[in-house]
This record gives C-alpha cells, structure tokens and sequence, in this order.
C-alpha cells in the first residue's frame, strides 16, 4: 500500500512540475501577401508582340 501512495506521489509531482500552458495570440495573425505578377505581364506582352511581328514581318527592318 505504501508502495503505490509513493509512486502516486512521485508520478503527481511530476505530471504538476510538466504543465503546459496554451494561449491566444493578443495581436492577429498576419500573412504578407505580397506577389510579383511581373513575369506574366512580360509573358503576355511577349506573345502579344510575337503575333503582331508574324503579322507585320517588315515592321523592324531597317533599310
């Protein structure tokens, strides 16, 4: 009997010494959402411009 009221104790004092203590931010999360679109502009542009070359092939030439 004095064998399991020890080992209750031992086990009691640890389990009170190991709480873990869970809480709310106070400030809001924040996510950065900052997105270079930039290379789709250049991508679109591009093909633009690869169409209208094929269309008009002496727009360029220097002559």
């Amino acid at each position: 009997m004095v064998k399991y009221l020890s080992v209750t104790l031992l086990l009691s004092a640890l389990l009170t010494g190991c709480m873990v203590k869970i809480q709310a931010p106070k400030d809001p999360i924040v996510v950065d959402l900052n997105i270079k679109v930039e290379h789709e502009v250049k991508v679109k542009v591009s093909k633009e411009l690869d169409s209208i070359i094929r269309e008009n092939p002496d727009l360029f030439q220097i002559g």
